[in-house]
């Protein structure tokens, strides 16, 4: 029937209602514990064992990481040619808009690298942010040119060469002496 319809045995628990009194089971301190940080909301103990020695200090250091390191992505010669011969990429420039829209990098901040693996069999102008010495000699020797861009930096920037600035020379001050004698 109906009207005898009810939930199953322990599928519905009523909640334990805190600081209602000693009896209640959650008096005084409400489950939560003595005095101190943790008694207040919004305690922030990220990493914290107790007194234990934490594991992120437990574990050894390892590594450097290097301030200011560009992460190339990669791309091979033999890479530009199948995409040429696949009919991917233009035969005349290829510029670094049409690497992304080929599907080769995702993200606007990929900066590229030609490496000298493979053969170019075509006389094209290649756009990148860096070339290896191999692929330098492997794109002259193949008829084509490369065109080196700056890269742009994570503020959304291109990132300028610094020019050497020859520092300003301070001229030295002369101190005033005071003619007065002490007696």
């Amino acid at each position: 029937m109906l009207n005898k319809i009810k939930d199953n045995y322990g599928s519905r628990k009523k909640f334990k209602r805190i600081g209602r009194g000693m009896s209640s089971g959650k008096g005084k301190t409400s489950g939560r514990g003595g005095k101190g940080q943790t008694a207040r909301s919004g305690v922030a103990l990220n990493g914290f064992e107790g007194g234990q020695m934490p594991l992120y200090r437990r574990l050894p250091k390892r590594g450097f990481n290097q301030f200011g390191r560009i992460s190339y992505e990669v791309l091979n010669l033999d890479d530009i040619q199948a995409l040429i011969e696949a009919k991917r990429l233009p035969t005349d420039y290829i510029s670094i808009q049409n690497l992304r829209d080929a599907g080769v990098f995702k993200g606007k901040k990929a900066v590229i690298k030609l490496l000298g693996t493979g053969e170019l069999k075509e006389k094209i102008t290649i756009e990148m942010h860096a070339i290896s010495s191999k692929a330098k000699v492997v794109v002259e020797k193949a008829g084509a040119s490369i065109v080196i861009v700056q890269p742009e930096s994570s503020m959304g920037h291109e990132l300028e060469a610094v020019a050497d600035v020859e520092p300003e020379v301070k001229k030295p001050v002369a101190k005033k002496v005071s003619k007065t004698k002490k007696a």
